[in-house]
């Protein structure tokens, strides 16, 4: 039996995003804000998203300030007329959409039993249902083209229970994104749109650096350093090859997958 034949684009042209419209929910400022640089720096066409329309702007401006085509746009992710209104802007304005970062979310430190109910549906609105929401918007445009790349933010504390902090909320809502995930890429498959998943460690973000400046911040720090094989936090550039990864070509075989960026800490 002869080889395949190898594929006559260059491997690096493969990592190459020209002509893709991405949109990134919460883009505005930590992960989602690399996620955007990295995936315009690539080539791709970007809508920012966030909660707050300012800080979209100030991160569409920075895009703006590499010759990325970028616009900002404003979403409550959890308002399903609102997602729907996302998705019609990038589409009115690009013609199409190709990739899509469900990225927005919120985290909670909370002990089970005095977690308030009001609480849990909070973070399982934000951080599981909105992507629900996102995934199934999005869809529709690819599905109907042909092809499209579905990119949701999961969690290392998906795949462990975090310590020495209680989050049992934000670690089910993260689990129930990477079936999500899976569920959504074993349907879509057949139809040309690919759904995968990031899980990052502990991330250095403005929102942590906050958390770390205080009394006890300062005491999850050493416990996380030491839990973690890499003996440091990542930097959201870390999650960046990633994203472009998964929006390639170079990844067009690949659905259902969480990929782990946590300095080595699942590995324990």
């Amino acid at each position: 039996m002869n080889d395949p034949v190898l594929s006559t684009a260059p491997i690096l042209e493969r990592f190459r995003l020209n002509g893709r419209v991405a949109l990134v929910t919460g883009g505005g400022q930590g992960i989602g804000r690399a996620f955007a640089h990295g995936l315009g720096e690539a080539g791709a066409a970007l809508a920012v998203v966030d909660l707050r329309l300012d800080l979209a702007e100030e991160v569409a401006h920075e895009l703006h300030q590499k010759q990325i085509d970028a616009i900002p746009l404003q979403c409550d992710v959890t308002r399903p007329d609102q997602v729907q209104a996302m998705v019609d802007s990038v589409v009115a304005h690009w013609g199409t959409l190709t990739l899509a970062f469900n990225n927005a979310g919120i985290g909670l430190w909370s002990d089970a039993e005095t977690t308030p109910y009001t609480d849990w549906l909070r973070m399982i609105d934000v951080d599981l249902t909105s992507v629900f929401l996102c995934a199934q918007a999005e869809a529709r445009i690819m599905l109907a083209a042909g092809y499209g790349k579905i990119v949701n933010t999961a969690s290392m504390s998906a795949h462990i229970s975090n310590t020495p902090q209680n989050q049992s909320a934000y670690n089910t809502a993260k689990a129930g994104v990477l079936h999500l995930t899976r569920s959504l890429a074993a349907e879509w498959a057949p139809r040309g749109v690919r759904v995968n998943s990031i899980s990052p460690g502990y991330t250095r973000t403005k929102l942590v650096e906050d958390l770390l400046a205080t009394p006890l911040g300062q005491t999850m720090l050493p416990t996380w350093m030491g839990m973690t094989p890499m003996r440091r936090m990542a930097e959201v550039t870390d999650l960046q090859g990633a994203a472009v990864y998964l929006s390639a070509p170079a990844s067009d075989y690949m659905t259902g997958h969480d990929l782990v960026i946590d300095g080595g800490y699942c590995c324990w």
